[in-house]
């Protein structure tokens, strides 16, 4: 009889373990990934802090479809086998959309999971074009491209500055050196380019390469590549009494490029950009709520929390969980973002994607031309 009992209890205690974690699991699951950790984990951060915050504001209301909503927060630390590792692993934890990742050498194979299982994509901050040119329907992005902003560049060197001879270096991967190649593409025939090389990424020593560019004589220095390695580029150019300015894209325009580079010769770098959040009246809200919470914005913050907005915006117009439904819905509707109206085309690419050049002044990052 005691034996009896003590199987009795053990079964009851089973049982209720496994009602509270099934109660526990009853929620919607939205993955978010980008590098979370390393020398990119500013990026990462602004990433979750955005995400984090549009959730927030959905649970104090309710959540989706009657249920809760809860974060994935997964570090893919910028690599790309990382990305698809964990890509599998949201997947298989039942996530009903992801948002990220934030490099496009990471997002385009994990792309490949997640369409596989079925389930809509939206990054922030990936803007090689092969991501959204591989015919995946449930794969989106709320920023541009590198064809538009590589473009914009150009005009900007060729108009504005009115240069004619330029030095261009990218960090291999595949939004740096894609990035450097539109830019490349666009000023093809109207500037010379004196000077073509990559690096690689993580290293903290240029100075071969920038030594080899200055016989060359460039008016300027263009780069592919994000903030750890702009920064350095910068500092290192200037030691070498390499007094040209750089312009780089919207993976350099962040604070620890000026902190790495140093205010002095982070002076006057140009970048590639969207416009300021904080001249846009629907930005307000989301920027103050931010603030309040986390501290400064960072240039990927506004588009994390528009993604978690219009990717829970369609689960809830949808009505269920079912990934193709969802991925209707976002290719059907339009959606009122923090950066104003979110409309996808065919591609899962926004039908409206700005982009301007900022100026590094003061070190602060302003913006400074419109195409």
């Amino acid at each position: 009889m005691k034996k009896l009992s003590v199987l009795l209890l053990a079964l009851i205690v089973s049982t209720l373990m496994f009602s509270g974690c099934q109660k526990k699991e009853d929620v919607i699951k939205i993955g978010v990934a980008g590098p979370m950790t390393g020398d990119q984990a500013k990026m990462g951060t602004d990433f979750k802090n955005g995400v984090t915050l549009a959730v927030e504001e959905w649970n104090a209301k309710g959540g989706v479809l009657g249920k809760k909503i809860a974060i994935m927060i997964e570090d893919d630390q910028h690599e790309p086998k990382q990305a698809v590792s964990l890509a599998n692993k949201i997947v298989n934890a039942g996530a009903v959309g992801i948002i990220g990742h934030f490099n496009s050498s990471c997002s385009i194979p994990a792309s490949d999971v997640y369409n596989r299982a079925g389930i809509p994509m939206i990054s922030p901050g990936s803007t090689n074009p092969q991501l959204t040119e591989k015919g995946y329907k449930g794969v989106f992005r709320v920023c541009g491209r590198d064809d538009q902003q590589g473009k914009v560049g150009a005009e900007f060197v060729i108009n504005r500055l009115k240069l004619k001879k330029i030095a261009i270096i990218h960090d291999k991967t595949t939004y740096g050196q894609g990035l450097a190649d539109e830019f490349k593409k666009f000023i093809t025939g109207k500037v010379e380019v004196v000077y073509y090389s990559g690096i690689i990424q993580g290293d903290k020593d240029f100075k071969t390469v920038l030594t080899a560019m200055k016989d060359k004589k460039p008016e300027l220095i263009y780069f592919g590549g994000i903030y750890p390695e702009a920064g350095l580029i910068v500092r290192q150019a200037k030691e070498l009494g390499i007094n040209v300015p750089l312009m780089s894209g919207d993976g350099t325009i962040d604070p620890k490029f000026i902190e790495i580079a140093g205010t002095k010769a982070a002076e006057g770098a140009y970048l590639t950009f969207s416009p300021d959040a904080r001249k846009i009246p629907t930005a307000k809200v989301f920027i103050d709520a931010y603030e309040k919470k986390f501290g400064e914005i960072g240039p990927y913050s506004i588009y994390a929390y528009d993604a978690a907005n219009v990717m829970l915006t369609a689960i809830k117009e949808a009505g269920t969980k079912d990934g193709k439904v969802i991925i209707d819905k976002l290719h059907s509707m339009e959606f009122n973002g923090a950066v104003g109206k979110i409309k996808f085309d065919e591609k899962g690419d926004v039908t409206v994607a700005p982009y301007v050049v900022w100026i590094t002044k003061n070190g602060k990052f302003e913006e400074y031309w419109k195409p």
